[in-house]
């Protein structure tokens, strides 16, 4: 691994610095493609953070049982377009429909005054190692420590089905500090990969 690669393995507070590193690791990649790095982090023990002071805002957080394609499309769309989320955008409506209807598979919703503001998609397949697949907010939420909040629910959703360990990961097409607010939610990187693929912004669905 590579001098440059290794500062994504630690905790970064400046968000110039990682935005900086995101974008020397595009040097000599060919045009239409992205250097795409893969961190990979884990916990293996649950220890809740301290709670931040209590908030004020109406919040609620409801798990979507059988959602619909088009309810889970706009939650996928709008949260992941700003970091190009693809996969999803390119599969058809049966087969995404069967992927988010997996009875181990469970899917909850931030709201914000009765406003969907974020949402996040726990996969249970493996009860041993439970991954955290999605996670984010909707832009117009963002920036309000709702991250955060949302992140250690999640964490304490996860363990509550007492596994041996809860797992994400993330790369940089998604929010610079993503990487960072994972490290302080508790989770710790233990693999790292890196890929040329094409960039995603180039697919049709992100067009115009």
């Amino acid at each position: 691994m590579s001098n440059r690669i290794k500062p994504l393995l630690q905790i970064a507070t400046d968000k110039n610095h990682l935005l900086n590193l995101h974008t020397e690791l595009q040097d000599d990649v060919p045009e239409g493609k992205i250097r795409l790095v893969e961190t990979h982090l884990e916990m293996k023990s649950y220890k809740p953070r301290k709670q931040k002071k209590q908030r004020l805002e109406n919040l609620s957080i409801i798990r979507a049982h059988n959602p619909t394609v088009s309810f889970y499309r706009y939650l996928y769309n709008t949260v992941g377009e700003p970091w190009f989320w693809y996969e999803r955008r390119l599969i058809g409506d049966t087969e995404l429909s069967e992927l988010i209807n997996k009875p181990d598979i469970r899917i909850y919703v931030l709201y914000v005054q009765g406003t969907p503001a974020g949402y996040t998609e726990l996969d249970f397949t493996d009860s041993d190692n439970v991954e955290i697949a999605y996670f984010g907010l909707i832009p117009d939420f963002i920036g309000r420590g709702l991250g955060s909040y949302f992140l250690d629910w999640i964490v304490a959703t996860a363990w509550s089905e007492d596994p041996q360990r809860i797992w994400v990961h993330t790369c940089n097409l998604d929010h610079p500090a993503a990487i960072v607010i994972y490290q302080q939610a508790g989770l710790s990187p233990f693999k790292q990969e890196i890929k040329i693929i094409d960039h995603p912004k180039n697919y049709k669905c992100f067009q115009g």
